[in-house]
């Protein structure tokens, strides 16, 4: 559901060769230091992908949030957005403060790949200055006039209050979901519904997969696997895209039932999860 980076995780890497490179651990980590900026960039990518949390690939990757010497003529930071999507998936909090630091870089991708990766660190520390981030779009409690407004990451930052049971910022969340861009009003609902649980929401969510766009039929399957929708089952299963990409959808929702359930039984919901998932292999 992101412009940049894909929702669901690309598993079709490996190891091997072009895909994953020879590298080994020690090479990624001195790569980052290298005066070769692919070779740089290359391995953020790595050491994110086969999330390794070695002391020292931290360091490296939060020391990469400052780079300057990999540019793009728009001005981007490339390394910048590698390093602070990496750093998402290595659960080591020493990244929560450099990368709220990145939420204030001029590159909208790094500001949104660390709105990203803040939501999967989970730290409630970031909540204020995401909040700050989502108030650029707002005059009040209303949408700013001119619309549509592509000024800041608004999906990956609604995603991620919302995750952060951000309770407060309920009234500041409802105004995106009458946002022009569809995929930034299906975050916003997802967001609503994890705030509040209120099923209208989910229901938002299940009604756009019937959508004639695949990119945003795709997007919409992970904002419902993300929030653990269990009546939006059915619908998953029979939503035109990829079954791989119904799978992982399904996936989270079982999650979320066993997660909510004793170690010893399975509820009637995740049974019939797990029925619609048999259907799909």
């Amino acid at each position: 559901m992101n412009s940049s980076p894909q929702k669901f995780e690309d598993l079709s890497a490996t190891g091997d060769n072009a895909e994953g490179g020879s590298l080994t651990v020690e090479q990624a980590i001195a790569n980052l230091e290298s005066a070769d900026l692919g070779l740089r960039f290359y391995a953020a990518w790595w050491l994110g992908r086969f999330r390794i949390s070695e002391p020292a690939a931290v360091t490296g990757l939060i020391k990469a949030l400052e780079d300057e010497a990999d540019r793009t003529p728009e001005g981007g930071y490339p390394l910048r957005r590698n390093a602070a999507r990496a750093l998402g998936k290595l659960s080591d909090r020493q990244a929560v403060s450099p990368l709220i630091a990145c939420l204030d870089c001029s590159d909208f991708y790094v500001r949104e790949a660390a709105a990203q990766s803040l939501e999967m660190l989970g730290d409630a520390v970031c909540i204020p200055a995401l909040i700050k981030l989502l108030t650029v779009g707002l005059q009040g409690e209303q949408l700013v006039s001119q619309q549509p407004d592509l000024s800041q990451p608004y999906e990956a930052i609604l995603e991620a209050l919302g995750t952060l049971r951000a309770t407060k910022v309920i009234p500041l969340v409802k105004p995106f979901l009458e946002h022009p861009i569809e995929l930034v009003q299906y975050a916003a609902a997802r967001a609503m519904y994890q705030l509040t649980q209120e099923p209208a929401y989910g229901e938002r969510l299940v009604k756009a997969l019937a959508g004639e766009r695949l990119q945003l039929r795709r997007a919409v399957l992970a904002d419902l696997g993300a929030i653990g929708y269990l009546p939006a089952a059915d619908a998953i299963a029979q939503t035109l895209a990829e079954n791989s990409l119904k799978l992982i959808s399904l996936k989270g929702l079982l999650e979320h039932q066993v997660n909510h359930t004793t170690p010893s039984t399975l509820s009637e919901g995740a049974i019939k999860v797990i029925n619609l998932m048999d259907s799909l292999l």
